[in-house]
Parts: C-alpha cells; structure tokens; sequence
C-alpha cells in the first residue's frame, strides 16, 4: 500500500534550520510529483511547495520563497524540504503528499516549532 513518512521536524530558534525528510513506499516515486503543506491550529492547510517527477520543475509559495528549498532523490523514494531562516509563523505541522493538483496520498505530518 502507498505510505508516505515525513521525519525531520523539532523545535528550532528564528533564523535557524531544518531539512525534512519524505520517504515514499508501495508506488512508483519517480512517475508522480510530489508537495509539501503545512498547517497550524484553525487555519486551511497551505500548499508549500511542489516538485515534479524528475526535479526540474519546482513551485513554493510567496511566504517560504527564498528560504526553503524542495528536493528530491528518485533513487532513494525520498523528498526533502530544506528550511532556512526560519520564523516563528513558520511554526506548523508539515505534511507530504503524493500529486501536484490533485493530492490523493498523504503523510501523518511533522511538527516544526520555531521558538526563542
């Protein structure tokens, strides 16, 4: 069956740094492109980032454009996401999933906390 594993979240000082990890099973990785979301407590959960199959093509949202980096190793079934100068309204829970568009497969999420 599909699964999805974000791993690589934690708490973090404002400027600081993380990489998160996807780590994809039971599909074949390298035919789909791929996204990062994120969300926090009473608000819609908000599309990060997106990768298409091989890596060429990548998107990000004006609030994180600049500072994370989306990337992926076919070779390894794994998506990261690379965050730099974090903020404290970066602060949510992240979450992979399987599409562009459409997102029909996701991860259980990781937390991102970032806080002086």
């Amino acid at each position: 069956q599909v699964q999805l594993v974000e791993s690589g979240g934690g708490l973090v000082q404002p400027g600081g740094s993380l990489r998160l990890s996807c780590t994809a099973s039971g599909f074949t990785f390298n035919n789909y492109p791929m996204t990062w979301h994120r969300q926090t407590p009473g608000k819609e959960r908000e599309l990060v980032a997106a990768i298409s199959t091989g890596g060429a093509s990548t998107n990000y949202a004006d609030s994180v454009k600049g500072r994370f980096t989306i990337s992926r190793d076919n070779a390894k079934n794994t998506m990261y996401l690379q965050l730099n100068s974090l903020k404290p309204e970066d602060t949510a829970v992240y979450y992979c999933a399987r599409g562009w568009h459409v997102f029909d497969y996701w991860g259980q999420g990781t937390q991102v906390t970032v806080s002086s």
